[in-house]
């Protein structure tokens, strides 16, 4: 055992070594050398260790980030497989995964790719319509960051998340970017198929992220139950250039416990008045807003699930560091948030945005006793538009 755990660590010091010297300047090429000298195969978890060791140490997330394309490519080709084929159980999240993937690619290569290769004004519409359809991959990258990524930071693996969540949000942008060029009359045709080729590029680089690296990892060390749990969740999301899938029901040697039911006779007792379990969770649910409690240790501890979400929660995130919410781009801005709730320096922090018809309005509170301690933040947020287009008074039943 001693031997296997101290090859473990030495391979970890080779690929952070590894990955270090990237960031320092040297060539992919002079890089894939020196790994293909040291040892043959890698599992995505040791990659993941050495990357975590990276940010540990100090380099920013942004950096790993910059270089994670160049870290995929060096070791393409040395990933061990997955023991377990999880991508031939069809409805399960692995499967899945993949069947949005290929719907990505073969959009990207029968339809985008060829109006590319000859790209003329006629052709704008159709390329148009195609990044429209590409734009559903936001709905397959919100899967992968509610649903997958809490339960690989509840095992500790916090970097590679953080990374992927960057690119992913990288991509976004991109394809805005393109799909904005593709409104404009006068857009530059060759500026044009620049922008769209990075996009597609990008996509591509992230599938095989997805597939050779993303899915060993939880194949790795999620549990039968966890999987259960994202493929449940993921009708809720939705799903990316593909019918939905059949429903999942993983095969047990032992039937589990049924949960038992909750007490309905117990009440909880507010100061001001008492409810069942029930009541107050159809209450919550039925306020025209969404709520979200982060408790005093920064962890995501409840949400209401009313009829319309505008920002998707899953209950995978229930446990998680709530910075690991929010893509990086944003952590900065949550911390200082709950550091300034925490410190008394503000007690409340309001934003305000536009999505499609909806103006949303988000606000953070902090909640404190009677005696002023901080034990936690709530999210509020609510569509304002209808709000404010509020004119005069009403005074009667409507019809």
């Amino acid at each position: 055992m001693s031997q296997e755990i101290n090859n473990r660590e030495y391979r970890k010091k080779v690929i952070k070594d590894l990955i270090a010297q990237l960031h320092a300047g040297k060539t992919a090429d002079e890089v894939k050398q020196q790994f293909e000298e040291a040892f043959e195969g890698v599992s995505s978890f040791e990659i993941s260790a050495a990357e975590q060791a990276l940010i540990a140490e100090g380099v920013p997330v942004e950096e790993v980030h910059r270089l994670c394309d160049v870290h995929a490519a060096v070791f393409k080709g040395y990933i061990e497989e997955p023991k377990v084929d999880l991508t031939q159980l069809p409805g399960h999240p692995a499967n899945t995964l993949k069947a949005e993937n290929l719907a990505l690619k073969e959009l990207i290569e029968t339809r985008i790719k060829p109006k590319l290769n000859s790209l003329s004004v006629d052709k704008l519409k159709g390329l148009a319509e195609d990044f429209d359809l590409l734009g559903e991959i936001n709905i397959h990258y919100l899967k992968k960051e509610n649903l997958m990524f809490p339960y690989l930071e509840k095992c500790g693996i916090c970097a590679p998340p953080k990374v992927m969540w960057g690119v992913d949000d990288e991509i976004r942008g991109l394809i805005k970017g393109v799909s904005s060029m593709l409104e404009r009359e006068d857009a530059d045709l060759r500026q044009l198929k620049e922008k769209a080729e990075t996009a597609i590029e990008k996509v591509t680089e992230m599938v095989y992220k997805e597939e050779n690296i993303l899915l060993p990892m939880l194949a790795e060390h999620l549990t039968t139950d966890e999987w259960k749990n994202i493929a449940d969740e993921s009708y809720e999301l939705g799903f990316c250039l593909i019918d939905e899938p059949p429903r999942w029901e993983p095969v047990r040697k032992k039937q589990p416990v049924a949960d038992k039911p909750a007490a309905e006779e117990g009440r909880i007792s507010l100061p001001s008045g008492s409810f069942t379990v029930h009541e107050l969770t159809a209450m919550l649910n039925t306020l025209p807003f969404d709520i979200t409690y982060v408790d005093k240790n920064d962890v995501v501890k409840y949400f209401s699930q009313g009829a319309h979400r505008f920002f998707p929660r899953t209950t995978a995130v229930l446990g998680r560091k709530v910075v690991n919410c929010h893509p990086p781009a944003s952590m900065n801005i949550v911390e200082g948030i709950v550091s300034d709730f925490k410190s008394g320096s503000k007690d409340h922090e309001d934003f305000w945005i536009k999505k499609g018809d909806y103006y949303i309005y988000i606000r953070y509170f902090a909640v404190r006793d009677e005696k002023s301690e901080y034990l936690g933040t709530v999210e509020v947020t609510q569509d304002i538009a209808p709000i404010q287009k509020l004119a005069g008074e009403k005074r009667l039943v409507s019809d």
